[in-house]
């Protein structure tokens, strides 16, 4: 789930967006507007994470350049999110600003929170918070951003939308396909060939940022939804307001897909801005194909193509579940074994292995590599299940979740994808003590 942060300058929108993110991400100073660039990252409450995007102030009226380019990046931000937390300040009071902001987000249609920040003390403040019912945007919350007061309070009033969000996307089944990568990969050429060549454009959907554009795809009676987004630079690079956006409408493209292809260029090989882009998609669990374009311009020999493969395994080494395929968008070259390895990366993200099988292999692995000990106690797996797909998440019950180390968590991902491939797709493992709640 996407939650914009919004409000006019100076309310404390950076300061709550580091509580939710649970890092100093944004800077934070005390004049009004420092928020210049769109900011994300992904929080967790309880057992359910969202991306947070942290907005500039919005100033309705202003002429100022800088001021209007902010609030038009904070329009951006309410279309792509899927709740808006819209935050005011207790200690300035009711603005007329604020009325303003109120109006935007009611013509949006999304779904609002208030949030009334800087409430130190909740029962002395609280008549001063009832003042922000005038408006007419719901219930305020409470909250302290410094002090991360009423946090909780707030997410669980964002994560009350999140079924209705989670049934409008159901209604649509069709796999969502994000296009990502550095700028001239190839990206909207690809799009372009998919849906020029001997396949039937269905129909153009306007996207939900500016210049993310679904196109759907026709292939052997199957549709697809591609999005082709702008390409990623280094933050270095970003100059353009423009660009910085581009970041967001990646994540958002990514956040919203099935699969997502990853597009290099052969002639630049992979390269740790590419890692950086690889792993948005890593941490949101999605499927991953990696498309190497414009194969057609490099010079080969017969150990071109191992060559190429093993300096990717390096780079996205976090990620060899990856599928991966040498094309030319230009020439068409393998362009049309796409979909085949499109199909069997949702396919593996939507596996399901019975809980009997999988304590087999787990047993199995456990015969052969006995689990960790420390000061004289054993690792005990007392059994696994997978309670979930996209990706396939597995729990696993022990005795120690501290005895549990991150590499023997490795070997047990080893020996399942070993028995059922799983390529394509990342895995999850959450580890459990027993008693603990299902």
């Amino acid at each position: 789930m996407i939650v914009a942060i919004v409000g006019r300058p100076n309310v404390g929108k950076s300061t709550l967006f580091n509580a939710l993110a649970g890092e100093t991400v944004s800077i934070v100073q005390d004049t009004p507007g420092v928020t210049r660039d769109r900011i994300y990252a992904t929080g967790s409450w309880l057992d359910k994470t969202y991306t947070l995007i942290d907005t500039g102030g919005i100033e309705p009226d202003s002429g100022d350049v800088i001021l209007s380019k902010m609030r038009e990046q904070a329009e951006i931000a309410i279309e792509t999110a899927d709740v808006i937390i819209f935050l005011v300040d207790v200690k300035q009071g009711l603005q007329d600003a604020d009325s303003k902001v109120a109006d935007m987000l009611r013509k949006s249609g999304k779904p609002v929170v208030l949030a009334v920040n800087k409430v130190d003390s909740f029962t002395k403040q609280m008549v001063d918070v009832y003042e922000f019912y005038n408006l007419g945007i719901g219930d305020p919350v409470a909250i302290s951003a410094v002090s991360k007061k009423g946090l909780g309070d707030l997410l669980e009033r964002v994560f009350e939308y999140e079924k209705e969000s989670d049934a409008s996307d159901e209604e649509d089944d069709r796999p969502r396909i994000a296009v990502i990568g550095k700028p001239n990969t190839g990206k909207s050429s690809l799009v372009n060939r998919l849906l020029k060549e001997d396949r039937m454009i269905v129909s153009d959907i306007a996207g939900t940022t500016r210049d993310a554009i679904d196109s759907v795809v026709r292939f052997r009676d199957r549709e697809y939804v591609f999005t082709d987004t702008a390409g990623l630079r280094r933050k270095s690079r970003i100059k353009e307001e423009i660009e910085q956006f581009s970041i967001i409408r990646a994540v958002t493209a990514v956040e919203k897909s099935d699969v997502v292809i990853l597009m290099l260029d052969a002639s630049e090989g992979v390269t740790e801005q590419d890692a950086k882009i690889a792993g948005i998609a890593h941490d949101r669990g999605k499927g991953v194909l990696i498309l190497v374009n414009k194969w057609d311009l490099v010079e080969k020999d017969d150990k071109t193509i191992y060559r190429f493969t093993e300096n990717i395994k390096k780079t996205l080494s976090f990620m060899p579940y990856a599928q991966l395929l040498f094309i030319s968008v230009k020439t068409g070259q393998r362009v049309d074994k796409l979909f085949d390895m499109l199909d069997t990366v949702i396919q593996n993200q939507n596996l399901r292995i019975p809980t009997g099988v999988l304590n087999e292999i787990i047993s199995e692995a456990v015969v052969m590599q006995q689990p960790p000990s420390d000061k004289g106690k054993r690792l005990k797996i007392f059994y696994a299940t997978e309670v979930s797909v996209k990706p396939p998440t597995f729990v696993i019950f022990v005795n120690s979740k501290e005895l549990m180390h991150f590499s023997y968590t490795r070997y047990l991902e080893n020996k399942i994808r070993e028995a059922f491939g799983f390529m394509g797709t990342p895995l999850r493992f959450v580890i459990r003590e027993r008693g603990e709640k299902e």
